[in-house]
């Protein structure tokens, strides 16, 4: 099969190879799937990047994508050949990532593609999808609350502001410039801020029309360590922070009184780490949207699988909306 990979970590242009591999085989309870398209996510540039060994020979980046069930490893799955699915997870643990003709996963990380919803669109969805859902709901409804997103413009913050809206929450969305804000809205933010130009706490008391500023009753969080600050002033009390992402400092410190004082959950979302009932609960309610109509995506790039290298590193420059690699 073609495929990209690379042996040794380092900056996309320096490892990243593209050539012939073999084809791998779907071992009982897995499946075989002919990618069409393939979804770059930061996860995916992190794994890439950096220093030291690989856990395999080579490595197919890439995590979440789309295509066709080609082949099974189990009889019982049979029936799913010739399937569309959208897929997630293909290199968590294995050499065989979604960057390839080809890929094997367990078979229940292969969900069904509606026929209204094309690959490119399909590998939007995965990861980053799931994290959104699992940030909005994991603690509960949201009908009726006030929902904070952080990074209304990135993958994960679109699909949560989708998510609560799509659950009768009234979202605000912070974002860093004109464009993301624009792009926050059309997700269906109710309000979108600007982070270096609008006093957020002030906007936001004003909008939830509580007189102290603690109006959030969750906040789906990107960048934990330097909205802290922020979280203080406007969790509600028994408020929830969703967080997945801590890029800005890995060790935060933690204003640990006033949030105790206001009986504050912080969870931290993980999929790859999610227990396989949430990944089922979270695949049936995507579904469910797209059904519906009630998801959009924004793609960016779409490019060649000979085009991977421009693909991570458009990833890397965090440009807007989704890449996408399509396969030969």
């Amino acid at each position: 099969m073609k495929a990209a990979w690379y042996t040794e970590k380092g900056p996309a242009r320096d490892v990243l190879q593209i050539g012939e591999l073999p084809t791998p085989t779907p071992a009982p309870g897995e499946v075989l799937i002919r990618v069409r398209a393939s979804g770059v996510n930061p996860s995916d540039i992190k794994g890439r990047g950096g220093t030291g060994a690989t856990a395999f020979p080579q490595v197919v980046p890439n995590q979440d994508g789309s295509g066709e069930i080609f082949a099974v490893g189990s009889p019982e799955l049979s029936s799913r050949v010739g399937e569309r699915v959208w897929f997630y997870e293909s290199q968590l643990g294995r050499w065989n990532g979604s960057a390839a003709e080809f890929t094997t996963l367990p078979a229940y990380k292969a969900v069904h593609l509606p026929d209204d919803v094309t690959f490119e669109e399909g590998a939007c969805l995965g990861v980053p999808a799931l994290t959104a859902w699992r940030c909005v709901f994991a603690d509960g409804s949201v009908a009726g609350k006030n929902v904070l997103v952080s990074g209304g413009a990135g993958a994960v913050g679109r699909y949560a502001i989708q998510f609560a809206k799509n659950g009768g929450a009234r979202v605000i969305a912070t974002v860093g410039n004109a464009e993301s804000a624009v792009a926050a809205a059309a997700a269906g933010a109710d309000l979108v801020l600007n982070r270096h130009e609008d006093d957020l706490p002030a906007a936001i008391a004003k909008f939830t029309g509580d007189g102290d500023g603690r109006g959030v009753d969750r906040v789906v969080e990107v960048a934990f360590a330097a909205n802290l600050d922020l979280i203080v002033k406007t969790i509600s009390p028994n408020g929830v922070v969703a967080t997945y992402s801590s890029d800005a400092d890995a060790e935060p410190k933690i204003p640990f009184w006033p949030l105790v004082m206001l009986h504050v959950t912080v969870r931290f979302v993980l999929v790859y780490a999610m227990p396989k009932d949430a990944h089922l609960e979270g695949a049936k309610a995507i579904n469910t949207a797209l059904q519906a109509n009630q998801l959009t995506h924004q793609i960016g790039r779409i490019l060649p699988l000979e085009s991977i290298v421009e693909a991570h590193e458009a990833v890397e420059r965090g440009e807007m909306g989704k890449t996408i690699i399509i396969m030969p």
